[in-house]
């Protein structure tokens, strides 16, 4: 994903102007332009970054579907007792009997279902959470910068003396950014792994957990 760097490029542009002898009468209205467009800029990576965390819970739920409940549902008949009622329904072919089958068992299997859910979705939540909260902040800091630059521009004053001093302050982590969209990825892709056994999809869980625990505490 690519996140703000042409913020930093019109930024950068500002403050060329910023150094000027002569300020041109069009520079204010130019910084002022570059406040809206920060804002257009912000909105933008915000939107790309649920889309991407939409995806990876999409995918997440797939392997839930698909992978882990038919071998949950395995794991289940292999129990005596539900196997036991199962072939009862079986054998009599009774409405009754499967009615009271799903009343018995289903809110229990569908609780299962949900906490796995939960469990695999919530780090993915909060890492969203984390990165959109550090957007946010970045671009508030280039909007304070952009203000600054604004006033001085309008004012034409004490403009060489401060220019270095603001444009240090842009310090867009992009490659941070990208960092983290690249291994919660990642995460995603090896939980996605096929495998035929419960145990070792049990394992890539509990792999794929540790490693958003991992992304999530490096903010």
């Amino acid at each position: 994903m690519k996140f703000i760097s042409h913020s930093i490029s019109i930024l950068l542009s500002i403050s060329t102007l910023v150094g000027c002898s002569s300020i041109p009468q069009e520079a204010p209205e130019l910084s002022l332009e570059l406040g809206k467009r920060i804002q257009v800029l912000e909105q933008s990576n915000v939107t790309l970054l649920k889309r991407f965390f939409e995806q990876k819970r999409a995918q997440v739920d797939e392997f839930i579907a698909k992978e882990w409940i038919p071998e949950f549902a395995e794991q289940v008949f292999s129990n005596n007792k539900v196997a036991k009622d199962w072939n009862t329904i079986v054998e009599e072919n009774s409405k009754h009997q499967r009615v009271a089958f799903l009343v018995k068992y289903g809110p229990k299997l569908q609780q299962k279902i949900n906490q796995k859910r939960k469990k695999l979705i919530k780090p993915l939540d909060d890492l969203e959470r984390l990165i959109e909260e550090k957007i946010r902040f970045e671009f508030a800091q280039a909007r304070a910068i952009n203000h600054s630059l604004t006033s001085f521009l309008t004012s034409a004053s004490k403009i060489d003396e401060n220019r270095e001093r603001y444009l240090n302050f842009v310090g867009f982590e992009q490659s941070e950014m990208t960092n983290l969209i690249d291994k919660t990825d990642e995460a995603v892709e090896s939980l996605l792994g096929k495998t035929n056994k419960l145990n070792k999809k049990t394992e890539e869980a509990k792999e794929y957990l540790e490693k958003m625990e991992g992304l999530r505490e490096s903010l």
